[in-house]
């Protein structure tokens, strides 16, 4: 009998992943991960780890499978919050859920998991794994969840085909309210749970609050730029190759105080992100005021009217060696290459046709229709039909 450990979050989620495997004529055991000590952060003096935990213990007693905690908040810390701290204070926008999924679940926790004898590790995520011979070998596709409302493959991205060959993803082929149904009739106690929000497994944390800990409060000015701008008036330009076309189209707006002019005061540039609207505080603007661009040196935010403003838009982005990976790794573009994929720059957005080229120090992400804040250090994602084929960090 195969033996799958599966990391029960005390969520709906996992308890069906865990109910369903057993069903399969697995040996299940489940692990929950506990990734933060520090209640200093959370909203309220409740702690969801310790509720999520105790949730997790009850459906494994339910399901009549061995249960236990493990601590991973030392690898947490180092793995994902210094990152995640290192990456504001440069003034870009981390997406934790991918990291912790690429360093913590399907790394660190897997390796316990092996460590217990185990042959695959199961996750609650809503997507699929797909299983290709090729050449004599397999090759393993991640593909979207069923669930089109829910697919989680994005979160996936940055996975490996080692660490996909040991995976399993039992809801994948399920919708959430199949899951809910299945969750009733078993009468699990996370049935009705709300699914969890904030950062990655440490439960109800404020990112700003979060953010404080480390990035001390700073005051600058938020500047408004008109639409007007003349740094937004496109001429017809010539260029002499793709190559500099693509990086004109995805370069970074150059902005300085002058540009604009001073509508309020905030209290740390690093606290914001392109396309954040809420907690500028500044009134009496036609249209509510967005953030187009944060420059973390000189600590100012520059903000523009309209979700429409031109500072939102590009068609273009890069993404560096250091930053690429292939999910697909025997699809993995050869410098001059080119490829017609659907990507997203975020969790949930509608796939976007694009086209990948790869030059010598990276690749160009160049989408048919503008994209609005594309935002420095999250993960753009690209797919050929439901099959998630590679992703990076956008530079």
């Amino acid at each position: 009998m195969q033996r799958v450990v599966i990391g029960l979050s005390g969520g709906v989620d996992s308890s069906v992943a865990a109910y369903l495997l057993k069903e399969q004529g697995y040996e299940v055991i489940g692990l929950f991960m506990k990734n933060w000590h520090d209640d200093t952060v959370t909203i309220s003096n409740e702690c969801p780890w310790l509720d999520d935990s105790n949730d997790a213990m009850l459906v494994a007693e339910k399901l009549g499978i061995p249960f236990q905690t493990v601590d991973l908040s030392e690898q947490y810390k180092e793995r994902i919050v210094d990152y995640m701290f290192n990456e504001y204070e440069k003034g870009r926008t981390p997406n934790p859920d991918v990291l912790c999924n690429r360093e913590i679940k399907f790394d660190v926790f897997m390796k316990i998991a092996l460590e217990l004898g185990a042959d695959f590790v199961a996750t609650g995520h809503y997507c699929r794994k797909g299983i290709l011979e090729k050449d004599g070998k397999e090759t393993y596709q991640l593909l979207a969840g069923v669930d089109g409302n829910k697919d989680q493959s994005y979160f996936l991205c940055q996975l490996s085909q080692e660490q996909l060959a040991k995976s399993l993803f039992p809801i994948g082929e399920l919708t959430k309210p199949e899951v809910r149904e299945i969750a009733t009739e078993l009468d699990l106690v996370t049935a009705d749970k709300k699914d969890s929000q904030g950062l990655c497994f440490i439960g109800k944390v404020k990112l700003p609050d979060f953010l404080q800990q480390q990035l001390k409060p700073k005051e600058g000015v938020i500047v408004e730029i008109p639409k007007e701008q003349e740094i937004y008036t496109t001429i017809d330009q010539k260029f002499n190759s793709k190559e500099e076309e693509l990086e004109y189209l995805s370069r970074k707006i150059n902005y300085k105080v002058d540009l604009g002019k001073i509508v309020g005061k905030h209290q740390g540039a690093h606290y914001f992100t392109k396309g954040q609207r809420k907690g500028l505080g500044v009134g009496g603007t036609i249209e509510p005021l967005f953030v187009i661009d944060t420059d973390v040196h000189e600590n100012v935010i520059y903000t523009g009217q309209g979700k429409e403003h031109p500072g939102l838009y590009k068609r273009a982005l890069f993404v560096s060696n250091e930053e690429l990976h292939w999910v697909r790794e025997d699809l993995a573009l050869k410098d001059n290459e080119t490829m017609m994929v659907l990507a997203r720059i975020r969790y949930r957005q509608n796939l976007e046709k694009a086209t990948l080229y790869k030059v010598e120090s990276g690749l160009y992400v160049e989408f048919e229709n503008m994209q609005s804040a594309i935002t420095e250090g999250q993960f753009v994602a690209w797919y050929h039909k439901d099959e998630l084929l590679g992703s990076g960090v956008i530079s």
